[in-house]
């Protein structure tokens, strides 16, 4: 269906709207930057943002804040330096560095959507067929912002002895390099184990194609998401549909995870070729060994990429993942 347009009357009237909003936003950091005074400076970590309403974590206690328009943009699981200005309720000063920051490409940048993660998990299942060319997408975007992958084989309970050992199989290059392989099942007893004790003591993500059961795992691994939701209703005052955005949970077994539609959604963003040789790590023993310094690992004679796959070295099936990304950028360039 093709967009309304919009008369002068009704852009006016948004704009006015727009305006009134950013005035209260800035009035209300004024009130808050007034109240907080000489109060001790604590450390926080973001739960979850809205506008420019923040949840943050502290040492003891949850808070509802605001920050300064200066700080740049601040997202779930930033971690932040806040004063208090009355109870539950205080201002962000300072953003300190991220270790990490999951990004997404928007309308030609790369906006941050996620801080401070130490682990992607992609979620497969043997329906829908999986794909490896998009595990290979989520696995270069670890690599990229230098955080652990680990696969994740779900829905488990759907294969027997025999075709959970193929299904095993078919991904076993991936362990072979250095990525883990946990097999889950939500329906049987103790079938979450192998991943909470990889959650434990790690900030995670589950990514993966629509229909492997990420939102059905996430319900397993926070069995009480509605507790949270209340909170952050009550201190954004948006009502209760705030966790549609970024939100951090902490989890009863260890560690953390935050679940997030744009994440869920993730995609690469720009790259050129050589920051893709260097997201599939088994190249890199053979990066620079080429004949021609300028290799694309098509077609040219003496390719130390290719002379690796014969020699199994590396699997075809990553081989031809990345020709065809490679592929890709070149007719994007």
């Amino acid at each position: 269906m093709a967009q309304r347009r919009l008369s002068k009357q009704q852009k006016a009237r948004i704009a006015r709207i727009q305006d009134r909003r950013r005035q209260r936003a800035s009035q209300q950091v004024t009130e808050r930057s007034a109240a907080a005074g000489d109060s001790k400076q604590q450390l926080g970590r973001v739960v979850v943002r809205h506008g420019r309403s923040l949840l943050v974590r502290g040492d003891d206690s949850e808070v509802h804040a605001v920050f300064r328009a200066n700080l740049g943009e601040v997202v779930c699981g930033d971690r932040v330096v806040w004063q208090a200005t009355a109870d539950n309720e205080g201002i962000v000063v300072a953003v300190l560095p991220r270790d990490t920051a999951l990004s997404r490409p928007t309308a030609g940048m790369q906006k941050a959507i996620a801080a401070n993660i130490t682990q992607l998990i992609v979620v497969l299942a043997v329906e829908p067929e999986p794909s490896g060319y998009l595990l290979d997408q989520y696995l270069i975007a670890a690599e990229r912002i230098g955080v652990r992958g680990l696969i994740c084989l779900n829905k488990v309970d759907l294969l027997d002895t025999a075709a959970s050992a193929a299904f095993r199989a078919r991904f076993a290059h991936y362990h072979d390099i250095g990525y883990p392989l946990v097999e889950i099942s939500a329906k049987t007893d103790h079938g979450l184990d192998p991943l909470l004790e990889r959650l434990r003591g790690e900030t995670s993500i589950l990514v993966g194609q629509s229909g492997v059961g990420k939102s059905s795992l996430i319900n397993a691994l926070i069995p009480q998401p509605a507790a949270l939701e209340g909170r952050l209703s009550d201190a954004t005052g948006l009502g209760r549909h705030t966790t549609s955005t970024a939100t951090l949970y902490q989890l009863d077994s260890g560690g953390e995870l935050i679940d997030s539609p744009g994440v869920r959604s993730f995609r690469l963003g720009q790259l050129d070729r050589q920051q893709l040789e260097r997201g599939f790590r088994e190249f890199l023993p053979y990066l620079g060994r080429c004949r021609f310094h300028n290799c694309s690992h098509q077609a040219e004679p003496e390719c130390a990429i290719r002379a690796a796959a014969t020699a199994g070295a590396i699997a075809q099936q990553r081989l031809e993942s990345y020709q065809h990304m490679a592929a890709e950028l070149a007719n994007q360039a």
